[in-house]
């Protein structure tokens, strides 16, 4: 398959590898200069230029990719990117910080097919929505860390929280949720966690035990 790639920072670079392992073709669209050098040196096709100008889009080859992952830090370039590209028949998939109020959320969700929180979700997960994938079969982390789902029982702390509130001991990260018996989602930002959901975590190694115990933490 084909991706377009707009960003080349912490988020687009280490998907751009996990999709270039696969074996598909990744285009590269950045404007600096320091991270298009990066991008070649990496062996990435790269398309110097602005990813929310269509000009750019179309000699990345945007006309015949299969999705387009607009990663970078600026929603307004990330989602005019989307908009493009949704016209060329691409899957699109948009970066948003987690902090952004609800409405504005709504906003850009209803246009896109996927919206990833980097701080929550990272490239494996940028990479599975590219794919159209389900989250439950998050696989693409580096070696450093392990994914792990886990329930919710009765009487845990955690309930009646909104899950991008949840703080979770060291590096740990909560990526995907579900409720009983369906299938695992980015949660929204005002999701809350009910007793028997299921939160999926990425975290070290030697983290995973603290995770489950902080979750399972009667109130």
């Amino acid at each position: 398959m084909k991706f377009v790639i707009v960003g080349y920072g912490r988020v687009g670079t280490r998907t751009a590898h996990i999709l270039g392992s696969e074996g598909h073709e990744v285009v590269i669209v950045e404007r600096d200069q320091e991270k298009v050098d990066r991008a070649t040196d990496a062996g990435f096709e790269v398309v110097v230029g602005d990813g929310s100008e269509e000009s750019t889009l179309q000699a990345a080859g945007i006309g015949e990719a299969d999705a387009i992952g607009a990663l970078t830090g600026d929603l307004n370039i990330n989602f005019t990117a989307c908009m493009i590209a949704k016209e060329h028949g691409c899957r699109t998939v948009l970066r948003i910080d987690e902090d952004y109020r609800e409405e504005i959320y709504d906003k850009y969700a209803a246009d896109v097919d996927d919206i990833i929180y980097p701080e929550r979700l990272g490239a494996a997960g940028a990479k599975t929505a590219l794919l159209g994938g389900d989250f439950n079969v998050l696989a693409d982390l580096t070696e450093q860390l392990s994914i792990a789902s886990i329930d919710v029982p009765e009487g845990s702390s955690v309930i009646g929280k909104r899950v991008v509130e949840v703080e979770l001991p060291g590096d740990a990260h909560i990526y995907a949720h579900g409720r009983a018996h369906e299938p695992m989602t980015i949660p929204l930002p005002q999701t809350t966690i009910e007793s028997g959901d299921s939160l999926a975590v990425m975290t070290s190694h030697d983290g995973i035990d603290e995770v489950r115990s902080a979750l399972r933490a009667e109130a």
